[in-house]
Formats: structure tokens, sequence, C-alpha cells
């Protein structure tokens, strides 16, 4: 019999060496990853597994996979993957990242899996759906919420109003959430994906593939928990991710 724990690939982040002028984990590159992101799997009933930034065995990867979790981090898309000509001063890429995980979630779309996509990997989901990005929000929308927020992140920075009727609001059962906020960029255009929640002052705060069996992105970060339908968002990729297994 098949195992009840399903597997769940959860990507890395990379970062530089560790120098005399910048701190970090080794003087050789290395990967990182929040605990939360592993732990908030584990808990709602997933096994997770870290995924590096080998594009050329993305394919065979995702093969053993029973869900997908693209991570966020403080970098950007390559404004060229969606088009722009031009690139914002603030703008920071990883490109061998955004390849990796760009591959990843081909396979994984190519194998009906389910994918859960935050903050980057939201941004990432949508550029790969034919959308693109607002490159610097405060220089786009001078009006809008910090949502790059000043207190810490296992706090709220603002609320979402969730679309009635989306895949979203079926597993949250509530039309506002709490969230955390941490982007300075935003999705301008979801491309073929559709809007499942915004902020107040209009910013996309999450997208979602109709058709596919589960491929949500959110702009904020649940793996903090820091309400109750953060942790049905990843219960419901976990339970979307065992009917893989079955």
């Amino acid at each position: 019999m098949k195992s009840h724990f399903p597997l769940i690939g959860v990507t890395l982040d990379s970062e530089l060496p560790a120098t005399e002028d910048r701190a970090g984990y080794s003087r050789f590159p290395w990967y990182a990853i929040r605990q939360n992101y592993m732990d908030m799997i584990a808990a709602c009933g997933g096994l997770p597994v870290a995924l590096g930034h080998d594009a050329s065995q993305a394919a065979a990867m995702v093969a053993r996979l029973d869900g997908l979790v693209v991570t966020g981090g403080a970098f950007d898309v390559p404004p060229d993957l969606y088009g722009a000509s031009d690139q914002h001063a603030s703008v920071q890429t990883k490109p061998r990242r955004t390849v990796a995980e760009t591959d990843l979630i081909h396979a994984a779309m190519a194998r009906g899996i389910p994918i859960l996509g935050i903050c980057g990997g939201m941004q990432l989901l949508a550029v790969m759906m034919g959308g693109w990005l607002v490159q610097h929000i405060p220089d786009t929308y001078p009006a809008a919420l910090a949502h790059e927020q000043l207190n810490p992140r296992d706090e709220a920075g603002h609320a979402v109003n969730v679309v009635a009727g989306t895949h979203l609001a079926r597993l949250v059962g509530q039309d506002r959430l709490a969230v955390n906020s941490s982007h300075h960029q935003a999705v301008g255009d979801a491309g073929r994906a559709v809007i499942c929640a915004t902020a107040p002052d209009g910013i996309v705060e999450a997208i979602e593939l109709p058709g596919h069996p589960f491929c949500i992105g959110v702009q904020w970060h649940p793996e903090f928990g820091i309400s109750a339908g953060d942790r049905l968002l990843f219960e419901g990729l976990i339970d979307a991710a065992r009917q893989i297994r079955t």
C-alpha cells in the first residue's frame, strides 16, 4: 500500500559565499531555506524534500514528487521573461534558480501534480502563465499599502480579500484573510491564470490556474501560519497531493 504521506518538493534559495565583507553560512556557495516551510508541510501531513537548482534534473525530480512548493526569496524574476525592455534599479535576479524553478513548474504541470507558489513563486507562476510584473510597487502605485511590512514577518501586515467561488475561497472558507507582506513587486497581469485575492489597494495577492487539480500562487508567506487560512492552504495542497498517491 502506498504511503499516506505525500512527497512534497520544496525549492531552495541560493546564496553567495561569505566573505570578510559579507556574512553567510559558508565561504562556498550555499543553499538556504527557512525551517517553517518544511515544518508546515510536515505538520499538514506531507514529507518535505529540498530541491536544488540543476535544471537538467528537474523532470527526474518531479517524476518522484506528489506536489511542488516554489518558495520566495529576496530576488526577482528577470524582466526579460515577461517582455520588459528595462530593468528597475531595485531588481535583483538569480538566473540559475529561476531557470531551475521554471523547469520544475513545467514538469509539475505536465504531470498534473499540485503546485503552490509563494511570494516570488507566485510571481514566477504568473509570468509562466503569460502575465507580467510591476517591477517596483512604490513607483507604479505610490498610494499603495506598505507591502514590504516594517513589523516582523510572523505578524500580519494587512488583509486580503478572497474572491468568492475560487479554489482559494473553497480552501480557506473565508472572504478575508490577515496576511504578512514582504514584496516590492506585484503581478500586473495574471495571463491565463485568474486572480483569486487582492489587497485593499487592488494589488494582486493570489492567483490560480483553472483546470489544474491544484495550482495556486499567493503573494504572502503562509508558512508562518498567521491565520487559520494559511494552514488550510497547505492542508489543501497535501490533500491534493495525497490523491496522486492513491
